[in-house]
């Protein structure tokens, strides 16, 4: 798939060009930093550092910058965006990596193998609810004196109990066989009884006394058998409703143990692109590792002095005994390349570049959010139901289902009371609704607090505020960012 290209226009920014190589000035896919010095000067606010030794961990190099912006340059918020691995195949690294990315693999597997199949089950435990709740209306309309209902279920149990008209014994087998050619006219014109009133119920009756004895069993065996399954349907659907609700929460169990694992394995991962990288040779001992941060601090209410760092660095990895009491563990040695960058923006920036970023991020996850969710959806209303039965708090998890239009209520007297009526509700006046977050916000708020999405443009006095935060933001940036990396030359002893 192709790198998307930071100038897209989902993303909107105007993209960095520097002097990667000498004389060569090529597209960065970074957004264009803030200009030093003055606006209009042309010069990018953009430090470039390269640092190489053989006996300096590259751990305090990174934390050198944090700390310093932290304790002394006042920005309290980091956000890291890229943390990134790579190592040639023949080396210690890679073989470490790979053992462990197997077994976060393995635990992945066996979750979302587990997962599927209690899905699937799910189906199941809900058409077993439903089957239950169609036989048990049949029970309840019966024992109201629905006749109907009294036929369905005395022809349910002559198929399951007496084995159909097949067996001898069965009502309609003794009408074929033995000639009692009425019975099941009989049985079947019988209204709902207790057990206790078959004989008088009988005994009315202008037949036979055989027939009537054969008519009295089985009206007496049925209306035992309905009593007692009534009872036992009964029973089996609240166990199984609290089944399905413990089949549900096992599920959402599952997914949230899965989780981690599989940001795991999208950590472990290494990095392709690396990989393929000229500095990665498979006969070496060597690794590269990537890193970038925000640092951020805030300009005035909008606005965000933000210093971009990133880190590349290519290490070769050395086993050394630490200290006594510790394992033998590598450091990392090698070429370290830091850019800084500076920027200063407000929520909306920030939110597309955070897009920009995750474009490759690992997807799994979502799609089982929404393979589960495609699950729920299929089974509709009726599993929220039966959950809800079953004491379930399932309102968030059916949100998005019940958010289907309602045709609107057309008025015949609507054109002649519009001009007298107020456009908008009362309480809904002031009230707008984000398009990214669908979060609601009021008119007067620029950015949307949840996802920074810009929901309108500033009026002239905020746009005025906006400057004078943007300024001050640049000021903040093109004094500190300068200040870490001359402290960072003087730390190391390099001329500056």
């Amino acid at each position: 798939m192709d790198e998307p290209h930071i100038t897209d226009e989902s993303f909107k920014f105007k993209e960095e060009k520097a002097e990667e190589a000498l004389n060569t000035w090529i597209p960065t896919n970074y957004p264009k930093t803030l200009e030093a010095h003055e606006p209009g000067s042309g010069y990018p606010l953009r430090y470039r550092l390269v640092y190489e030794s053989a006996n300096q961990a590259i751990e305090d190099l990174y934390f050198r910058c944090i700390d310093y912006l932290r304790e002394e340059g006042g920005f309290a918020e980091y956000e890291k965006l890229t943390d990134l691995f790579a190592a040639s195949e023949r080396s210690a690294f890679f073989g470490v990596s790979e053992q462990r990315l197997g077994l976060q693999q393995d635990k992945v597997s066996q979750f979302l193998a587990t997962i599927g199949k209690m899905v699937k089950e799910l189906f199941q435990l809900v058409r077993e609810i439903r089957i239950l709740d169609e036989r048990l209306t049949l029970y309840n309309a019966s024992y109201r004196g629905d006749i109907p209902a009294e036929i369905s279920l005395k022809g349910y149990w002559i198929d399951l109990v007496e084995g159909g008209a097949k067996t001898p014994s069965s009502v309609y087998g003794m009408a074929r066989e033995l000639g009692f050619i009425t019975l099941p006219d009989l049985f079947f014109d019988a209204p709902p009884l207790q057990p206790d009133h078959v004989r008088n119920y009988v005994e009315r009756l202008q037949f036979n006394k055989k027939l009537k004895e054969v008519l009295a069993r089985k009206l007496v065996t049925f209306c035992v058998w309905k009593k007692h399954t009534h009872d036992e349907l009964k029973n089996r659907r609240v166990f199984t409703v609290k089944y399905l609700r413990q089949h549900y929460d096992i599920i959402k169990m599952y997914m949230s143990w899965v989780k981690p694992y599989l940001r795991n394995v999208r950590r472990l991962q290494m990095d392709q692109k690396r990989m393929d990288s000229e500095h990665l040779i498979g006969a070496f001992e060597g690794s590269m590792v990537e890193i970038e941060v925000l640092a951020k601090r805030k300009a005035g209410e909008h606005k965000q002095a933000i210093i971009h760092l990133h880190f590349l660095f290519r290490t070769r990895p050395e086993l050394k005994f630490q200290q006594e009491g510790y394992q033998r563990g590598p450091l990392h040695m090698g070429r370290t390349q830091m850019t800084l960058r500076g920027y200063c923006w407000d929520p909306d920036d920030l939110r597309r570049y955070r897009k920009f970023k995750e474009r490759e991020d690992f997807a799994l996850l979502a799609s089982i959010d929404a393979s589960v969710e495609a699950a729920y959806t299929a089974l509709g209303e009726e599993l929220e139901r039966y959950l809800q039965q079953a004491g379930e708090d399932v309102s968030k998890d059916f949100a998005k289902q019940k958010q289907t239009p309602q045709k609107p209520h057309f008025n015949l007297l609507e054109p002649f009371l519009a001009p007298f009526k107020s456009p908008v509700p009362k309480e809904k006046k002031d009230l707008a609704m984000c398009p990214t977050c669908f979060k609601s916000v009021t008119k007067h708020d620029m950015f949307c607090k949840k996802c920074g999405f810009k929901l309108r443009k500033p009026s002239s006095e905020e746009a005025y505020k906006l400057k004078k935060e943007e300024e001050k933001g640049t000021k903040i940036v093109t004094s500190e960012i300068y200040t870490l990396y001359k402290r960072f030359k003087a730390a190391y002893g390099l001329a500056y």
